[in-house]
């Protein structure tokens, strides 16, 4: 079947639910470790519980790609997806910030980052199940958009729901802004995905009866593992390269998202003590120019696919991830406040092509009967370096640098810039099957099977 570019509505529609999926992310990445420590967990115990995240992603991303590749109903190949975890992210959320025990918060996390992931995984294979080669950078784009709107708003809505007069906790000291943002995140993630899954249609398997004969060839637990142990086996040489630029990539994310808080209140506004006013202070405008990458992730993505278009996605891919990596080595001259506007600027361009880049360069060289399957075990090389943070960060820091090292934090930064510079080395080393050097050929036959764009150099 002959897939037609779509209008801007069209991918619009398409991403729209993504948008609902970071406002859930979001809420949880700016809230969720406040709210652990209100509920009594130690410093020290609050990176184990974010292992959560991660955990989830890297057993329920793959195994959801593998049945929506072999998915096929009233409601398509992937929506059925995007609706079941909008459903159980939704309640999750709702619930969260009525937690009464850590333990109660903890579980929810880990049923809301589960339903998060169902929701998530199939939406990276849609674009590429609905566009043609030539237009799949703007579909990723598009997701990046979406995503860096999402997370402006989710950032956001605690502090206005306080401007607006919102005071006061709820019996276990989570406060209101925390919950009703929440709650009202349950409703935004509902709505957004239901959107795209009654505004966009999907395309049938062309053969049928050989689509059904390879599902039934692959049915069980079993036959699902399996599939996926095939599918990292057989990966393909592009997947393999752009796995190592993912692996630093995020090991640089990661160093920024635990360090770059108390960093801040440390290094720019010179606090010693914790619990001092001016560490508070410090660790409020830390979190408060977050928003800024968020702002600039949104405003970079509309130019991102005009970019690419007059140069290659390698290197705008390249140019972004550099800006990133200024970013965070910048942290190391600043001691004015405002100027960390400027870094969170540079780590905001290389987030839009994070979101993006990558999976545009990775659809072109993917079989399409593994798509779904292939998009979940690339999510690997994003939560292994985040389960590596998780789990080894502390010992590392205590090793190098000290247990009481004030430094630790800018040190960890800087690592993460330096981590940027080598994923954007990495770039280069990537076999992407650009537009404007492929050519078409026809795919193999099976549960989606079109034409896809093939190296032509």
């Amino acid at each position: 079947m002959e897939r037609k570019r779509l209008d801007f509505w069209q991918l619009f529609n398409m991403s729209f639910g993504f948008l609902g999926i970071q406002f859930g992310w979001g809420l949880q990445l700016a809230n969720m470790s406040a709210v652990y420590e209100r509920l009594g967990a130690s410093p020290d115990e609050v990176p184990l519980l974010w292992l959560a995240a991660p955990l989830t992603g890297l057993i329920v991303q793959p195994i959801v790609g593998a049945l929506s590749d072999r998915t096929w109903g009233r409601l398509g190949r992937r929506r059925p997806y995007f609706l079941t975890g909008a459903v159980l992210a939704s309640i999750a959320l709702f619930f969260m910030p009525t937690s009464t025990s850590l333990w109660m918060a903890a579980s929810l996390l880990w049923i809301l980052d589960g339903s998060i992931n169902i929701s998530m995984e199939p939406f990276r294979a849609f674009v590429a199940d609905k566009l043609v080669a030539s237009q799949r950078t703007a579909g990723f784009v598009m997701q990046s958009l979406m995503i860096g709107i999402g997370a402006s708003f989710a950032n956001a809505l605690p502090w206005v729901l306080g401007k607006f007069g919102v005071v006061g906790n709820t019996p276990s000291g989570i406060p209101l802004t925390v919950k009703y943002s929440f709650q009202a995140g349950a409703v935004v993630f509902l709505l957004c995905v239901l959107w795209t899954v009654f505004t966009t249609d999907e395309f049938p398997p062309e053969d049928m009866e050989a689509f059904k004969r390879a599902k039934a060839e692959k049915h069980g637990i079993g036959a699902m593992v399996s599939e996926v142990m095939v599918a990292i086996r057989e990966m393909p040489a592009t997947m393999r390269q752009l796995a190592v630029v993912q692996l630093f990539t995020w090991m640089g994310l990661f160093c920024m998202w635990i360090f770059f808080v108390p960093a801040t209140a440390r290094h720019v506004f010179g606090a010693v003590d914790v619990k001092s006013d001016l560490y508070e202070k410090g660790a409020a405008w830390g979190g408060t120019v977050f928003a800024f990458y968020s702002i600039t992730c949104f405003l970079v993505a509309l130019v991102l696919p005009r970019l690419a278009a007059a140069t290659s996605r390698k290197t705008v891919h390249t140019g972004a991830l550099l800006c990133g990596a200024l970013g965070l080595l910048s942290v190391w001259l600043i001691h004015e406040p405002n100027m960390l506007i400027l870094s969170m600027i540079g780590v905001g361009i290389a987030w839009a092509s994070i979101l993006s880049m990558p999976y545009a360069m990775l659809s072109s060289s993917l079989p399409v009967e593994r798509m779904g399957v292939y998009m979940g075990v690339f999510n690997f090389f994003i939560v292994l370096p985040e389960i590596f943070a998780a789990l080894f960060f502390g010992p590392i820091t205590r090793f190098f640098f000290g247990a009481d090292n004030p430094q630790t934090p800018l040190y960890v930064v800087m690592l993460g810039g330096i981590c940027m510079a080598v994923a954007a080395l990495c770039v280069q080393f990537v076999q992407d099957n650009d537009l404007p050097h492929a050519v078409e050929t026809k795919a193999p036959a099976g549960p989606s099977a079109r034409p896809v764009a093939v190296s032509g150099r």
